[in-house]
């Protein structure tokens, strides 16, 4: 897959190509069938398959304040789409400028001009253009006029996935890993840099890795403990993390920390990746530090039974 990041700088051969629009948002099991539609199609008239997204998200520009979280960072969604066997994915920076082209526009301008467009795949009741004028209607009129075929995914088709990127932040948002999973059809990860932090866990025989992620627009899932697995030098690594609060101690600030099993080795400074598998428990305020510590002693016990188990490897 070969990637750009403005529409300006795509210079591929004349191919004809099929090309679909959106965010994808945690590239999902439906982005998935969607791509694997695209991909399809492609090859099918000896053409190339573009994935045509933006960035930043355009609600985070268009709608500044209204805290929308998601499910993917861009670079773990570039990861994810590296694997479909897309051909091309164009990264267009949004801005309100961005937002205000017409429909026509940017089908003759952007679509038709500057990807080679042949045919068109959108979800059901897709809308774009400014003011999202544009619609499935309008789209195949344009289709008639610059030579394009215009498909859209029927909604009996969507609603049979019954997937969507805001199903799935609730679940998140609920603790519930298992449907989030799911849906996504892969171990929701979180990505970040490994600091410093207060080496309490250490002094209590239970080190810790401090995750920092950077970017404010991820969605971190609701506090409690949850079994992870990572790799750490090519090797399948599994852990317990807390996402939270650390109100025995009393914590003032959240926290995303994990106790890698079997493992003991300076990560500072490293970028890491963490899949969340099973949520154990949510977080508590225990009244000693000794109940705390007996606490994770538990926590590890049944990590190390579903790990054994098989059940929750993804």
């Amino acid at each position: 897959m070969k990637i750009y990041h403005s529409i300006a700088e795509f210079t591929s051969s004349k191919k004809k190509s099929v090309v679909t629009i959106g965010t994808f948002d945690g590239v999902h099991i439906g982005h998935q069938e969607i791509i694997k539609k695209l991909v399809k199609n492609a090859k099918n008239i000896n053409g190339t398959s573009i994935i045509l997204t933006f960035f930043p998200h355009p609600r985070i520009v268009l709608q500044k304040g209204n805290g929308i979280q998601l499910l993917t960072t861009l670079e773990e969604k570039i990861s994810l789409l590296e694997k479909t066997g897309l051909d091309y994915l164009v990264i267009e920076p949004f801005t309100k400028g961005f937002s205000r082209l017409t429909a026509l526009d940017f089908v003759r301008d952007i679509l038709v001009q500057q990807l080679h467009l042949k045919k068109l795949i959108i979800g059901y009741d897709h809308h774009f253009g400014r003011n999202r004028e544009g619609n499935f209607e309008q789209l195949k009129e344009y289709g008639t006029v610059y030579d394009f075929e215009v498909e859209e995914i029927p909604s009996q088709d969507i609603e049979k996935i019954a997937v969507s990127s805001t199903k799935i932040r609730k679940a998140l948002q609920e603790g519930n890993i298992e449907k989030a999973n799911a849906y996504l059809g892969y171990a929701f990860m979180l990505s970040g840099t490994i600091v410093h932090g207060k080496g309490l866990g250490k002094q209590w025989n239970y080190p810790t890795i401090n995750i920092h992620i950077k970017e404010d627009y991820k969605l971190i899932p609701k506090s409690g403990v949850y079994v992870v697995k990572t790799m750490i030098n090519n090797t399948p690594l599994f852990g317990i993390m807390n996402i939270g609060y650390r109100p025995t101690i009393d914590g003032k600030y959240q926290t995303i920390e994990v106790h890698l099993l079997d493992f003991n080795a300076d990560l500072y400074g490293k970028e890491i990746q963490v899949q969340l598998l099973y949520r154990l428990r949510d977080e508590q305020k225990f009244a000693s530090i000794e109940q705390l510590v007996s606490q994770i002693r538990t926590d590890e016990k049944k990590a190390r039974e579903l790990i054994s188990s098989g059940k929750i490897s993804f």
